[in-house]
């Protein structure tokens, strides 16, 4: 943190180790509430705006990332500075991580940059997890073998 610029606080320190904590798991990308309630059991208390100042400061200091998919809260993340991107499923809004599609940063080139000098680009892919296909799968099928079964009995 002092080499980015920051004070070291127990709080940083907590919200860091939070995140770092769920580097690379499913649930990797959390939520203000998802923090701030795995922040308190560490400290005996801070506050949620607390933990919205100390992650707003961790991300303009590059050592946390702020994601923020359609239709969801901002996400924040430990993996920081190697311009990966991210699916979202569109059934529980699980977010895994999605290393570089192509190339180097910032991996997609646009056909017009209108001048900018691109440094990252932020791509989303979304679709269905594992889990939300089987349920779709199951919600599909569940009512033919209801029928059938009405038939036969």
């Amino acid at each position: 943190m002092r080499a980015r610029g920051l004070r070291v606080t127990r709080p940083r320190l907590a919200v860091l180790e939070v995140l770092e904590a769920c580097r690379g798991q499913a649930q990797g990308h959390l939520d203000v509430d998802q923090i701030a309630a795995q922040v308190r059991a560490r400290l005996d208390s801070v506050s949620t705006q607390a933990v919205y100042d100390v992650l707003s400061a961790l991300s303009r200091a590059g050592l946390a990332r702020r994601i923020e998919p359609a239709g969801s809260p901002a996400r924040y993340e430990s993996r920081v500075g190697d311009n990966h991107h991210h699916i979202v499923c569109r059934g529980c809004g699980e977010i895994a991580d999605v290393d570089c599609a192509v190339g180097e940063a910032p991996c997609l080139t646009p056909s017009q940059a209108h001048g900018f000098v691109l440094d990252e680009a932020e791509v989303t892919f979304w679709g269905l997890c594992p889990a939300c296909q089987q349920r779709r799968a199951d919600d599909l099928a569940t009512p033919a073998e209801t029928a059938a079964g009405d038939v036969t009995a």
